[in-house]
């Protein structure tokens, strides 16, 4: 895995990364920090990334057991170090499941494994900050 990450010149703290599979995204710094604020901030793409992997593992997991799963989303909430490096010290997952019937224990598993065995953002995020998780499932036709 690869990406190239490039500044947008001498006019603010912009850049703009090129992933390995072609993809483009911006980033920006805080006006405080000679930001522009046009784009999220780097350490915000870390819980963005985080969130993503977290939530493919999630509905996969319940996918292939074959459970009736119609929508997923997760807010993460994290709290960072007050001086540098400034690492996430406490990051919390809730999630919201949305599908037909769906057992509480299905998706407490799923997460479990999720953050325990295939998330490999989260677990890294695991080794400087507490992690916790919650969840609620809401029932659809």
């Amino acid at each position: 895995m690869e990406c190239k990450v490039k500044w947008q010149g001498v006019e603010g703290m912009a850049f703009v990364a090129e992933t390995g599979s072609g993809h483009l995204v911006a980033m920006d710094g805080a006006p405080e920090g000679g930001g522009r604020n046009l784009a999220p901030r780097p350490m915000e793409m870390v819980l963005v990334g985080t969130g993503g992997c977290t939530a493919y593992d999630v509905v996969m997991i319940l996918k292939k057991g074959r459970h009736a799963v119609t929508d997923c989303d997760v807010r993460l909430t994290a709290e960072r170090a007050d001086s540098d490096p400034r690492v996430f010290t406490r990051v919390h997952f809730h999630f919201r499941v949305s599908g037909h019937a769906l057992k509480p224990e299905a998706v407490e598993r799923a997460i479990r494994l999720s953050s325990e065995k295939y998330c490999s953002a989260s677990i890294m995020l695991g080794k400087t900050a507490s992690i916790s998780h919650d969840f609620e499932i809401i029932e659809t036709a």
